[in-house]
């Protein structure tokens, strides 16, 4: 057998054998269908003692090829306990990097206040309410659609919307 048919041999057996282990490694998400948000996000969100009514026509969120979602919803607050501390709920089964905060995967509540630089964004465990940190939204470029809440896909809109402010994310391995 000469020398370049067992080099041409071996790179396809390395090549067929290494591509199922970067397709594995490779996650393709997409924004999320109506029917998996309504499957995915809670009617009535458990938020530490009270399980707080959401708002569904405003659910948005991601998914990928395995099913995993990243979605959240605005929540309905009023008469309830968390009186502006919170806003919206977000359900996460991958980990993301959100403007400089690391989340793993979970169940977090949000609200934010109007600051000069945009908005601040704190983020806290749903079961608890204890706080996780913050990261602030900044004011998107003129002609963005107002969204009361919105999840792009990665990649060019790999951004967390809220109203006309959006904050960056990178989903993580």
């Amino acid at each position: 057998m000469s020398m370049r048919r067992m080099c041409g041999g071996l790179v396809l057996f390395v090549s067929g054998a290494l591509t199922p282990l970067l397709v594995a490694q490779q996650h393709t998400w997409r924004s999320a269908t109506e029917a998996e948000l309504s499957q995915a996000l809670p009617a009535r969100a458990p938020v530490e003692k009270e399980r707080i009514e959401t708002e569904m026509r405003t659910a948005s969120g991601i998914v990928d090829e395995q099913g995993k979602v990243i979605a959240g919803v605005v929540l309905i607050t009023a008469g309830y306990s968390a009186d502006g501390k919170y806003s919206h709920y977000l359900i996460m089964a991958a980990p993301m990097r959100l403007a400089g905060l690391t989340l793993a995967p979970g169940k977090y509540v949000f609200g934010w206040k109007r600051v000069p630089e945009g908005l601040d964004v704190h983020l806290y465990d749903a079961a608890t309410g204890q706080e996780k940190g913050s990261a602030i939204a900044r004011l998107l470029p003129a002609g963005t659609r107002v969204e009361a809440f919105r999840i792009g896909p990665p990649g060019e809109h790999a951004t967390m919307q809220i109203g006309r402010f959006g904050i960056p994310y990178t989903l993580l391995p």
